[in-house]
């Protein structure tokens, strides 16, 4: 299939505080912005195909090859805003760079584009195991646009029966279109094998060194494939695609570092300065019925890589074992070879809007652990059918 003609438009939309914009989209058809000052920070306005994954990048000066991420956007509505935040008092150039997704990517999820990412507390108020911030390059992959669902459990696990597989857990959801929730970590691996091999695609995780008996059974630290079918993300993977594409933000959403009910499905406090929700204690409208108090999958508004519920709702398994970080960059890091802790992410509906912080990683939860705020979704490599 031939590639789209790259077309480059120039815009000199100067606001008062002198921004220009130069936009370079691979599409179809341009663009356009037009940027206007809001009290303390600039914001762009743009239009476009629908559809479509914008990047959105700035640099110091026009003649500049050093172009930073501002943020993704997958295009849902037109037009759409984008304020920089940090951009008050200087002058920025900006331009919108065009994603271009895979044309194979399963139905249900996003592909998360390969990419550097800051790692880890960048505002200093988390705890020691959210530090050293360091660099982290993370291949591309797909991940579910949405936390497992209760639905989807039941369809994969009845799958099983007559294929070799046993559960601990029978897994449990306040709806079909609710996550499923109290599994735990050794279930939920073997799930993603029974997925992958219920759709005819080559399983992730096996018993044995060489990778023939696919696990199926009991509780290990299987060998992983990779390359191959459904697996859970990793801590960096995991980070990564909750941030959105977003530099420097407090959550998973790009216009703003506070969090409230409209956004997430959390436990709100008074006494986190960044929780400015104006209803609080559990969400109101899911505050209903017998615990727990979670909300249906896409609930909320999705980040800029496309994915839903990457703060609060339920917390979220992940591949490693919990660690300390090194301060040195890194490439697709798989964490410690072993622990007592596997590591969860994104908070839940019974946690704070600190645990809801893309860069949280909740200590002490061993991979036995099952709770009505415990669910998962999976990641599959790139060039999978």
């Amino acid at each position: 299939m031939p590639k789209r003609p790259v077309k480059v438009f120039e815009s000199l939309l100067a606001s008062s505080m002198g921004l220009i914009v130069v936009g370079t989209l691979n599409l179809a058809q341009a663009a356009t912005f037009a940027i206007e000052d809001l009290a303390r920070a600039p914001r762009l306005t743009i239009r476009s195909e629908l559809g479509v994954t914008h990047v959105i990048e700035y640099a110091e000066a026009l003649t500049s090859n050093q172009w930073h991420l501002l943020t993704n956007v997958v295009v849902t509505h037109i037009p759409y805003g984008v304020v920089d935040l940090a951009a008050p008092g200087v002058q920025r150039f900006y331009r919108v760079r065009i994603s271009q997704p895979s044309m194979n990517a399963p139905d249900g999820m996003a592909l998360i584009p390969a990419g550097s990412f800051q790692m880890g507390d960048t505002f200093g108020e988390g705890r020691a195991n959210e530090r050293p911030v360091h660099s982290v390059f993370v291949s591309a992959y797909y991940m579910d646009k949405c936390e497992v669902t209760k639905a989807l459990w039941d369809e994969v696990k009845g799958w099983t029966r007559g294929n070799g597989y046993a559960f601990a857990n029978p897994g449990d959801g306040k709806a079909a279109n609710h996550p499923v929730q109290s599994v735990n970590w050794y279930d939920v691996v073997k799930w993603c094998n029974a997925r992958s091999q219920k759709e005819g695609r080559v399983p992730a995780y096996y018993s044995d060194p060489a990778r023939t008996q696919v696990y199926k059974t009991g509780q290990m630290a299987p060998y992983v494939k990779w390359d191959a079918g459904f697996r859970l993300p990793t801590e960096a993977e995991w980070e990564k695609a909750a941030r959105g594409g977003e530099g420097g933000h407090r959550y998973p959403w790009w216009d703003a570092n506070t969090i409230t009910h409209s956004r997430a499905n959390y436990h709100s406090r008074p006494d986190e300065p960044y929780d400015v929700s104006v209803t609080r204690g559990y969400h109101p409208r899911y505050w209903v019925g017998d615990w727990p108090f979670s909300s249906p999958v896409g609930s909320f508004a999705a980040n800029g890589y496309g994915l839903h519920d990457m703060a609060g709702n339920v917390w979220e398994w992940c591949w490693d074992w919990t660690g300390s970080y090194s301060s040195e960059s890194q490439t697709d890091p798989r964490g410690s070879q072993s622990g007592s802790y596997r590591v969860v992410r994104g908070g839940s509906w019974c946690d704070s809007a600190f645990d809801c912080r893309p860069s949280f990683c909740k200590n002490f939860i061993t991979p036995v652990n099952t709770g009505s705020n415990y669910g998962f979704r999976s990641v599959l490599p790139p060039g999978q059918p």
